[in-house]
């Protein structure tokens, strides 16, 4: 891990405002005011000590849009491809309660074993395959909701129903950032994901813990480049901006508001600082920008987002998450099972890429990797020859990679078809608790209190799945 300084004070003179557009980030006046009101002192994302030791030390959270089939990918189900055709009964479908006959659906792509631990995985993702020894996948997923929108807002706040705040808003709270410079909680997506900015938002928690969105691009940030034509020139505009600050805080003294304000600018400018040479890839391999399958120049696609997270993470931001695609043209494959094959191929070799980048430099060992999707899709149509598959959520796959997982295996089952979790079920909620266990932290104690009572991501449930750990 790198270190860097935060802000240096002695450039306090060089700098109490950027002007207009140059506030980068929402939400910072609205973090600076909870530090002061807090009493957290001048630098409230100091990296913070978790309830107990443990390996991992920040998150990489790569998120599929829409419903990935798990009977496609992580799940082989031998039976799904005899019985395929055949008539299978369940009492639910799409939400609605009832007695319903429908149809086994042959699996899209083939499967077989990989790597020394012999998991097997489907031709959907070659590339992650060659990586499932460093894997521990779960094929024993389960949630609460089959619509986009809900199961969406579960998957990353715990939350299906109401507004809360995002699993990355919660690792920010609980550990602070390395690097004071940069957001401790950001967000790489193309297009608005479903449920929008909620998926990264700090809803009730202090505002410093929101997500920071960056865009892939010429401009993956706005406004990070100085609007004057020099440095000096910026520094004179800004230093006489500042004593007039300055002085009007004088009157002021106890306004928290504009003293949060003041300290915004400075945080800013440490990410106008240190934000364009984390975008800047010159300094990159081609050698390594093979491995994610980035062409040089390229600032598009899953691939640039798997580079951008690992150097973010070696520069101390603690959430990364990367979503992969919006709210339509996803893995929401209703009509035809074959628009996975493009999805896949946008984010296979980035994904085993960013595993070997991490496991080379030595960061697999303090990073937890996290790969999910908000639900599956049916083992099971209302046509014969239906071409897609429906929302599925009583059983879908995920995988964890890295710090504290014990690598190589596979954890729980589902039913010889792949519809109801048939051994070891984790929950979302379950699901997250493991994930801050492995970050130091006893779920039921991460808690804020808000309007009257005590909040946590994995709200009144969750229980932490041993079984995965190393």
């Amino acid at each position: 891990m790198n270190s860097h300084r935060a802000f240096d004070p002695a450039r306090r003179g060089f700098l109490r405002s950027l002007v207009g557009g140059s506030m980068l980030f929402p939400g910072i006046v609205s973090r600076l005011l909870a530090e002061d009101q807090a009493g957290v002192g001048t630098d409230p994302l100091a990296p913070r000590a978790p309830h107990f030791s443990a390996r991992a030390k920040r998150v990489i959270f790569l998120y599929m849009s829409g419903g990935v089939s798990h009977v496609d990918s992580w799940d082989p189900k031998p039976r799904l491809f005899a019985d395929a055709g055949k008539t299978v009964e369940v009492d639910e479908f799409q939400g609605r309660k009832g007695a319903f006959k429908m149809f086994a659906k042959r699996p899209q792509w083939e499967f077989s074993r990989h790597g020394q631990c012999g998991t097997e995985v489907s031709s959907l993702f070659p590339r992650m395959a060659e990586c499932v020894d460093d894997l521990c996948v779960i094929r024993s997923m389960t949630s609460d909701h089959t619509n986009h929108y809900e199961a969406t807002l579960g998957i990353h706040t715990g939350s299906f129903t109401f507004a809360r705040p995002s699993i990355g808003s919660w690792v920010s709270y609980g550990l602070g950032t390395e690097n004071r410079n940069l957001p401790s909680f950001v967000v790489i997506a193309p297009k608005t994901p479903y449920a929008g900015s909620q998926v990264w938002s700090g809803d009730f928690l202090p505002g410093e813990h929101q997500g920071t969105l960056v865009v892939p691009g010429t401009e993956p940030v706005a406004n990070l480049r100085r609007r004057v034509a020099t440095t000096e020139l910026q520094a004179l505009e800004l230093d006489a901006i500042g004593r007039m600050n300055r002085r009007h805080l004088l009157t002021r003294a106890e306004d928290p508001l504009l003293r949060a304000r003041l300290r915004s600018f400075e945080t800013a400018f440490g990410m106008q600082m240190e934000m364009p040479e984390i975008f800047d890839l010159s300094g990159e391999s081609d050698a390594t920008l093979a491995l994610y399958g980035l062409e040089r120049g390229s600032t598009q696609g899953f691939a640039w987002q798997c580079l951008m997270a690992r150097r973010l993470a070696e520069r101390g931001v603690r959430f990364v998450e990367l979503i992969d695609v919006g709210s339509s043209d996803n893995w929401d494959a209703h009509g035809d099972m074959l628009t996975h094959a493009p999805l896949a191929k946008n984010v296979d070799l980035a994904i085993a890429g960013l595993l070997r980048d991490l496991k080379a430099r030595g960061m697999l060992e303090d990073t937890l990797v996290v790969w999910t999707t908000e639900f599956g899709r049916t083992p099971f149509n209302a046509a014969a020859d239906a071409k897609g598959r429906e929302h599925h959520h009583w059983a879908f796959s995920s995988w964890l990679a890295g710090a504290g997982v014990r690598a190589g295996t596979v954890y729980g089952e589902s039913d010889e078809h792949g519809i109801r979790v048939a051994r070891n079920p984790v929950h979302v909620h379950d699901f997250h608790a493991t994930i801050l266990h492995l970050l130091g932290f006893d779920h039921e104690r991460l808690t804020f209190r808000h309007t009257g009572r005590d909040y946590r991501l994995t709200d009144v449930a969750g229980e932490v799945v041993r079984g995965i750990m190393a």
